[in-house]
């Protein structure tokens, strides 16, 4: 019976670890991501400078700084220390209100590849989109660097200075 029993538990913890990535991960440092909501109230309580990730579901190399860049815990100690982070879809079709306007993807079935308003007034270059695109703006969300690339911890740490 008590052989029994230890076979259950030992059944259910491997099925909890398997099945349960965040049971693992818990205590994990991350990136604290906001909404462009969110980033309107805080910067309203307290401005500070404003990191932003543009990027898309297909692609590749913004899937790999999620998964290499931004688990580093000195890129996660600047970015969650000296800037709010924002992370944003490109081709959301979300509205969204940011600084009393609202911004919608206009561009829905009309391109393969529809560009949200948002990413249109800050991450284009030569009027294209690329992802990744990442934005440094100041306190007053003024653009201090644009960076139309993949970029590594180091690289990317080099540019939040």
């Amino acid at each position: 019976m008590l052989r029994e029993a230890h076979k259950i538990i030992g059944y259910v913890v491997v099925i909890l670890v398997c099945f349960c990535p965040s049971l693992k991960a818990q205590d994990a440092p991350s990136v604290h991501w906001l909404s462009f909501e969110a980033l309107e109230d805080s910067l309203a309580v307290r401005p500070k400078k404003v990191f932003i990730d543009f990027y898309t579901d297909w692609c590749t190399y913004c899937r790999k700084m999620d998964k290499v860049v931004f688990t580093k815990p000195d890129v996660i100690k600047v970015l969650n220390e000296q800037y709010y982070a924002v992370r944003f879809d490109a081709e959301t079709n979300a509205s969204i209100t940011f600084g009393g306007r609202q911004f919608i993807n206009d561009q829905v079935g009309e391109s393969r590849t529809p560009v949200h308003q948002i990413a249109q007034l800050l991450a284009l270059r030569g009027g294209k989109f690329t992802a990744p695109t990442l934005i440094c703006l100041d306190e007053e969300f003024n653009v201090i660097t644009r960076h139309f690339e993949y970029m590594d911890s180091n690289k990317l740490l080099q540019a939040l200075e």
